[in-house]
């Protein structure tokens, strides 16, 4: 049967994906890692990884083994800890994917000062144009702006935040009214690469067509920095763009959710429950902080 360095070994290929990443968080030659895998599948009778040039992925068994390996590894962490009074820290590697304005002005901070409280972490941000489809293990959890409606998750709203358009500074003075922007470039998505109907802001806004587009919104911010139009900015995001100002706050304004979104099957993963906590309560700290700072004049 099993033993715990088994069971140790299973869960650094699983949170790692692969036996380089894996060998690296327990400090071992990635051959070994290897022939330990082997062995515990020889062992159980089962296949617990499916190997691909794109790394090892959980089979059924394997994600059915994945809460219960973890379930008993916070329980030895805890037992450990009572005996020598020291906090139970979070290890090994964790993959968080989120639409690339949270990726790029919250994510960095939040996760930073996570990881420094728990240097035994390793995270990893994945910035994708699109979905994050959490069924590939492309990532342990995602941020998304519309609640998935289908598929064995776990969703928890994370915290609202606004948006506003947005100018060069140059520019802001002489814009009173929707009339003032009519020579000026839009800028925004792509329209048919619009992953989320959160994300189609300028559909009410009365704005002509996109005349600047990237499926990227730091491309879109990049492009208003360098006094190319107007788009619609993050309020978050205003403090990393000094060159620009918000016009017509009253006239549009939108608001828009995040939510953390998991595997169904992680639900009684200690470990994940508090990175999950950690970063929801990150997030909203640092988005009432920028945004703070925003309306405070001193974006």
């Amino acid at each position: 049967m099993a033993n715990w360095d088994d069971m140790r070994v299973f869960l650094a290929v699983a949170r790692g994906e692969s036996l380089s990443r894996a060998a690296r968080d327990l400090r071992m030659d990635p051959a070994t890692v290897g022939r330990r895998v082997a062995r515990l599948e020889d062992r159980l009778g089962v296949t617990l990884f499916v190997k691909s040039p794109q790394g090892y992925a959980l089979t059924e068994a394997g994600e059915r083994m994945l809460g219960p390996a973890e379930q008993a590894e916070s329980a030895f962490s805890t037992g450990i800890g009572a005996v020598t009074g020291l906090g139970e820290k979070l290890t090994g590697s964790i993959r968080v994917g989120a639409p690339d304005g949270c990726a790029n002005f919250l994510l960095p901070q939040v996760c930073s000062a996570i990881q420094a409280d728990n240097p035994g972490l390793e995270i990893q941000i994945l910035a994708l144009p699109r979905v994050v489809n959490l069924s590939k293990r492309e990532a342990d959890m995602a941020v998304t702006v519309s609640p998935p409606t289908a598929g064995r998750l776990l969703i928890q709203k994370i915290s609202d935040y606004r948006l506003h358009l947005a100018v060069p500074k140059a520019m802001a003075e002489r814009i009173s009214g929707f009339a003032d922007l009519r020579d000026q470039a839009v800028i925004g998505y792509i329209p048919d690469m619009i992953f989320d109907k959160e994300l189609d802001y300028l559909a009410n806004v009365g704005l002509p067509a996109v005349k600047l587009g990237s499926n990227s919104i730091s491309v879109q911010l990049m492009l208003m920095r360098a006094g190319r139009g107007v788009g619609i900015v993050h309020d978050f995001a205003m403090p990393f763009a000094p060159e620009l100002r918000i016009v017509l706050r009253d006239a549009v304004s939108l608001a828009r959710t995040f939510y953390l979104v998991r595997h169904e099957s992680d639900r009684h993963s200690d470990r994940l429950n508090r990175f999950a906590e950690a970063l929801a309560t990150g997030m909203r700290a640092e988005i009432a902080r920028l945004e703070a700072l925003t309306h405070s004049g001193s974006a």
